[in-house]
């Protein structure tokens, strides 16, 4: 047996903002990509991978009392573990690029019953209701997930977020193979905890003046790019990054590793490279966002990056 294969992903925009209902853009990223498999006799890490499995169709079971929204075949599922099967994944884990997503997204995949698939006419009803399934499922790996991974793991598709109730398939705008801008990841070497980081956020909303400024600028700014994006409107773009990853230095301070706080303001203070959240913080990747891709790689030197879209 060997699954098909689910990608990793990024989330452009609207970490953090669209638990608050901001617009975000999220993309496939095939760099990274997982697969169900089965072996006979499993190496250290696979026999890990087995027992996370079982955990999870344990929580499966339970998910599904009284859900009316999925089902899935869990004898068939369980008799496939005992079989040696695994997630087979080069998706690194705790670094925001949706590791739980794709796994979320292979046992939908394999053992629903009466699956929503791909090929058919995905209306927004339909993706709502993906959404909802794979949010309970993802749950098991985060305590709160909104669904977004899964589902765009799932469909391979960049989604766009309008609000918590409002998904669609978005159409991005082809990347320019020689433009001199582009959007990056840097590994900041951590492994990040995505659990700790929301309690963070969420006990910082429970202040005024920290909604106030999610709504006033975070939103404002995250809409902005989002929309520009989309239009493939740079210039406006950039100003709108740049306004996005002030925000972010002032306010998510927790969410962003010390070591990197100076390298941050760098960036602003330059205009060489915008960096911003890439998922929850604290550690995996950072995004970058840069109109000279060679000037940022020069500045950054120190750093691995990897180009994601180019401009």
């Amino acid at each position: 047996m060997k699954g098909p294969l689910f990608y990793s992903k990024i989330l452009l925009f609207g970490e953090y903002g669209i638990i608050k209902d901001s617009k975000g853009l999220s993309i496939p990223y095939n760099f990274y990509k997982g697969a169900l498999k089965k072996e006979e006799t499993l190496s250290l890490s696979q026999q890990a991978s087995n027992k996370n499995l079982r955990r999870f169709a344990s929580y499966l079971a339970e998910m599904q009392e009284g859900n009316n929204l999925v089902r899935f075949d869990l004898s068939k599922f369980e008799q496939d573990l005992e079989e040696g099967m695994y997630f087979d994944s080069s998706i690194p884990q705790g670094y925001g690029v949706g590791s739980s997503g794709a796994l979320v997204a292979a046992i939908y995949d394999q053992y629903a019953l009466n699956k929503i698939t791909v090929l058919e006419n995905l209306n927004r009803e339909k993706l709502q209701i993906l959404k909802a399934i794979f949010s309970q499922m993802e749950s098991f790996f985060h305590g709160k997930s909104s669904g977004l991974d899964p589902l765009n793991s799932y469909l391979s598709l960049p989604i766009l977020i309008n609000s918590q109730d409002h998904v669609e398939a978005a159409g991005i705008p082809s990347q320019s193979t020689n433009g001199k801008g582009a959007v990056f990841l840097l590994d900041s070497g951590i492994v990040g905890e995505t659990a700790p980081m929301v309690h963070i956020f969420m006990e910082n909303m429970k202040q005024e003046g920290f909604r106030k400024m999610l709504k006033e600028k975070f939103v404002k700014h995250t809409d902005a790019c989002v929309d520009d994006f989309l239009k493939g409107d740079v210039k406006s773009l950039f100003k709108n990054v740049k306004q996005l990853s002030h925000v972010v230095l002032d306010n998510f301070k927790p969410m962003i590793p010390k070591q990197f706080h100076e390298l941050w303001k760098k960036g602003i203070d330059t205009g060489n490279y915008y960096l911003k959240l890439c998922g929850s913080g604290g550690g995996g990747y950072i995004l970058g966002f840069t109109e000279d891709f060679e000037k940022a790689q020069k500045e950054l030197k120190d750093y691995k990056l990897e180009v994601v879209y180019n401009f």
